[in-house]
């Protein structure tokens, strides 16, 4: 973690509403996840206890305390998903990565995670990878997807 970015992240963030969710915004965009020596600048610099700020890290889901991928997969398990084979798109997903859903891959590539929705109903089942959606997806289609990626990325996972 560098201090001075996580400075120059704070003092970018003035205004007094959003204050603290927009300094954490930055820091999890920068870094993938909320490391602790930049709670506890942040709590300083701001004279913020440290444990309301990491009420608001364990509260919004778009917060992680933990390292994720370069690339984050989420799996949606809305009912609609569920219904039309989203768990089988997960195991898929697992023995792919070779990671269970809430870990990252050993070489920091991918995460792979289960949401609730991702508001595609209508294209389901459904997975996002980094923002961008895969819809009416079946279990054979997951290689192709997950090689596509890692194609355009180079990766080796």
């Amino acid at each position: 973690m560098n201090v001075t970015e996580i400075e120059e992240i704070i003092a970018r963030h003035q205004e007094v509403d959003g204050r603290v969710s927009g300094i954490l915004g930055d820091i999890q965009k920068k870094y993938r996840y909320l490391p602790e020596e930049a709670l506890r600048l942040v709590s300083k610099k701001l004279g913020i206890p440290l444990t309301q700020l990491y009420g608001v890290a364990t509260f919004y889901a778009a917060f992680s305390l933990s390292p994720k991928g370069e690339h984050l997969i989420s799996v949606c398990h809305g009912t609609a998903c569920h219904i039309r084979g989203a768990v089988q798109l997960s195991e898929i997903l697992e023995k792919k990565l070779q990671i269970k859903e809430g870990e990252t891959t050993k070489d920091g590539k991918f995460t792979l995670e289960a949401v609730r929705c991702l508001g595609c109903c209508s294209l389901a089942p459904v997975i996002s990878i980094d923002g961008k959606t895969f819809g009416r997806l079946k279990p054979e289609d997951i290689p192709g997807v997950i090689a596509g990626w890692k194609e355009r990325d180079n990766c080796d996972a």
